[in-house]
């Protein structure tokens, strides 16, 4: 088993308790795209508690920040949280909070209104280009948030600028808060879309490990065109009685449950 894989477990089991004991919704939303951000923050971005003010850090945006209980895991991963700081995740006066907070160390924007990450993102991967610096710039969306004009404003605007440096991920997990997200709006083909809009695309398993990390590994400021991940995924992940089930967007695991799904996972 690949280190990242054992990450990803372990983020799991963590995020499960962590809406159990909060008592927070989109828990399915965190688990789909865990094993993104293993990949990500267990051997690609450069990141770490020593450079969070360095103008040469790797740049990573969760625009679908309903998930911001994966990127806190994460944050501990790399020393930038203490794991004690997972406590307090959703309690009054943290800054932990649902949705992430540039407040927090290690969050680059606020993130929550979808559609925002991408054209944001943008932004900081046109002035790294400006300043001459060689970061990149990685976005996580939610393939509901490709619903937003915004998102597509964007796309433009990367591949127009030949924004080479930067590479956004869809979490394709099919589902929005309300519905199947191709019954929402037509999303399909998004490869297609992106790929008529000048973007460099890769369609993965965003569960496989190797493919995660085959896809953003050559992301550098060289490239001449942005690249686009679509990674087909599963919300809820992990756990067989919570995987594709949309009622697990907002529901809340009971005790029982977060120890079966432990159970499930490995008995971390």
């Amino acid at each position: 088993m690949r280190e990242t894989e054992k990450l990803a477990i372990n983020f799991r089991a963590k995020v499960i308790e962590m809406s159990h004991t909060a008592k927070t919704a989109h828990l399915a939303s965190s688990l789909s795209c865990i094993d993104i951000i293993a990949v990500l923050y267990g051997q690609i971005l450069n990141i770490n508690s020593n450079n969070l003010l360095s103008a040469d850090r790797d740049r990573f945006i969760l625009s679908k920040g309903h998930a911001a209980a994966a990127l806190y895991v994460a944050l501990v991963h790399k020393k930038i949280l203490n794991e004690s700081d997972l406590d307090t995740y959703g309690q009054v006066g943290s800054l932990l909070e649902e949705h992430p907070s540039p407040k927090l160390p290690g969050v680059e924007a606020a993130t929550g209104s979808l559609g925002h990450g991408l054209p944001f993102g943008c932004g900081i991967a046109l002035a790294g280009r400006i300043r001459g610096l060689d970061y990149r710039t990685f976005i996580l969306m939610s393939d509901g948030e490709c619903n937003e004009g915004s998102v597509w404003e964007a796309a433009m605007f990367a591949a127009g600028k030949r924004l080479g440096s930067l590479c956004a991920l869809v979490d394709f997990n099919k589902w929005q808060a309300t519905g199947r997200s191709r019954e929402v709006l037509a999303l399909d083909p998004l490869i297609d879309k992106f790929s008529s809009f000048g973007w460099k695309v890769h369609e993965i398993d965003g569960h496989d490990h190797e493919q995660i990390t085959n896809a953003v590994s050559g992301v550098t400021v060289d490239n001449e065109k942005p690249t686009m991940v679509i990674a087909h995924t599963v919300k809820g992940k992990g756990v067989s009685f919570m995987e594709d089930d949309n009622n697990w967007h907002y529901r809340v695991p009971t005790s029982e449950e977060v120890l079966a799904a432990k159970v499930e996972l490995g008995g971390v």
